[in-house]
């Protein structure tokens, strides 16, 4: 049986946004069991039967376009087919679109203004985060940074993500205050909070209205993907589209 998780936060009726999980679905191990992603070496066909699950399950308006994620700053609108594009984040300003990310471990970033008139998801993990990713989606959205809400989505927790010191300084060299997101492991490795780096980024930019940040893709075997834990598996998404106010009310 196919599990969703729901974001909770004060978005407006119209707005729809699910992260899936590994339950249900057509994949065998150790792609099992809805893994939505083509390029971990799954079947082809369990991919295109889970894909087509998701779409009817959650009665997307469209189809999501899926991106070539490459760790970078690059979006793309939704509202085009810029499906396989180079791009690690994608937003619509038109009803019916829908944007998606795929994660097994890197942190997956939903956002909507409040009047649920635009929405865009961005894939960061660390290098996307430290490239500037959040902050290209917020300057495409638009809008003042006070009407901007954001999930953060399952990522790797900050008791199990161990990084070198470049990945330190990447993030106190942009911001100083990063340094509370790290803490020390072993001689030149830190245990990174993904969950923090990304608030303190939003932050920056004015964006305090910031909710989730509480799972951990590593630890929550049942439910999550981790590509740090068990290197071959799968990838979940993470979704985000806006209905016109007179659908959502029906």
């Amino acid at each position: 049986m196919l599990k969703f998780i729901t974001p909770t936060w004060p978005a407006p009726l119209q707005v729809k946004a699910y992260t899936t999980t590994r339950q249900g679905g057509y994949s065998h191990p150790p792609y099992d069991g809805f893994n939505l992603a083509e390029h971990v070496g799954d079947d082809a066909k369990a991919i295109a039967a889970n894909r087509s699950t998701l779409i009817q399950t959650l009665k997307m308006p469209t189809k999501p376009i899926w991106l070539k994620q490459v760790h970078g700053n690059q979006i793309v609108t939704a509202n085009t087919d810029h499906s396989r594009c180079a791009a690690d984040a994608s937003f619509s300003t038109q009803p019916g679109h829908v944007c998606v990310v795929l994660t097994a471990d890197c942190l997956p970033v939903l956002f909507c203004d409040r009047a649920g008139t635009r929405v865009a998801a961005a894939h960061a993990g660390w290098r996307g985060l430290a490239n500037g990713i959040l902050e290209t989606t917020l300057q495409h959205l638009n809008v003042s940074p006070q009407d901007i809400l954001v999930w953060l989505g399952p990522a790797i927790g900050p008791q199990t993500f161990e990084v070198g010191d470049e990945v330190r300084e990447a993030f106190m060299d942009f911001l100083p205050s990063a340094k509370e997101a790290f803490k020390t492991s072993r001689e030149g490795h830190w245990l990174a909070d993904l969950y923090l780096l990304a608030r303190q980024r939003l932050a920056h930019q004015g964006v305090t209205a910031v909710y989730g940040g509480d799972f951990c893709t590593y630890t929550d075997t049942e439910r999550f993907y981790s590509y740090r834990r068990d290197k071959v598996t799968g990838r979940m998404a993470s979704l985000i589209w806006f209905l016109n106010k007179h659908s959502a009310r029906k």
